[in-house]
């Protein structure tokens, strides 16, 4: 079975990983680099990519544990803003390729245009890295011009999570849309368990009609976080391939992945 070629967007971590005050998830069963491997051999994708847990704000040591073990993975951290640019060229080095912000049902936003952002964020251009976007449509669409104000490359999670009422109206997918003109901006087709009622395929037809796949990226969300057992990787796939039925684009969406990701 041949799958997508980049997944660009799983989490791993243990039951008992550490994890920051008011967690939006406390895991109870352990979700490994090894069960992650494994999962994408039975599906036939060739690489993966290990998005920061929000859970575990800074703490990225599975991530970076499992990029010594595996050529084949890339993640994004998350950091704190004062992280030091050794600290970062060190991450570089080990296969970390973005900085990412989870702020969905968490409070507080932070200071974008306050001088440890404005510095954190310079570096993350100057190391050709990207920043991973998930919120709120509201706080994704305040927050997305500032990003890309900064320098930096954007990739926004989950068609920016659209509300069901405004369809493409959602301001997250609105200001997807925008990022996708800026010529810097990505969006992941990916989680539309996480925006039930919305028409995913419209979605995501209005994203190639304004960008084409070389903006786009597949994401399965695995392994599922608070869903896990109600949603299944093949039903990721099946999501894919039916928000974008022709194989030559997601082929093209594949290969957007490997550049963006440091794989090409």
């Amino acid at each position: 079975m041949l799958g997508p070629l980049v997944d660009t967007h799983a989490h791993i971590y243990l039951a008992n990983c550490p994890v920051v005050p008011g967690a939006t998830h406390r895991p109870e069963r352990s979700f490994t680099d090894a069960d992650f491997v494994r999962t994408l051999d039975e599906n036939g994708v060739l690489f993966g990519v290990i998005a920061a847990a929000s859970f575990m704000g800074s703490y990225n040591d599975y991530s970076l544990q499992a990029l010594r073990q595996h050529r084949r993975l890339r993640a994004t951290a998350i950091v704190e803003p004062d992280v030091t640019l050794p600290e970062l060229k060190a991450m570089d080095e080990a296969g970390i390729v973005g900085i990412r912000f989870s702020l969905r049902n968490y409070a507080g936003t932070p200071d974008l245009t306050g001088p440890e952002y404005q510095r954190l964020l310079r570096r993350v251009a100057d190391l050709d890295w990207h920043v991973h976007l998930y919120a709120e449509g509201e706080r994704i669409a305040a927050l997305a011009p500032l990003l890309l104000d900064s320098g930096v490359k954007l990739v926004i999670d989950h068609y920016g999570n659209p509300d069901p009422a405004l369809g493409e109206n959602s301001p997250g997918f609105q200001a997807a849309l925008r990022a996708l003109a800026t010529g810097r901006g990505w969006v992941k087709v990916s989680g539309p368990y996480r925006s039930p009622g919305c028409d995913h395929p419209a979605l995501a037809a209005r994203l190639l009609q304004e960008a084409g796949p070389e903006r786009l990226l597949f994401g399965s969300d695995w392994p599922f976080v608070g869903h896990e057992t109600t949603v299944s990787y093949r039903d990721t796939v099946d999501w894919f391939e039916t928000a974008i039925p022709d194989p030559t684009i997601r082929d093209r969406i594949g290969r957007t992945a490997a550049r963006l990701y440091r794989f090409a």
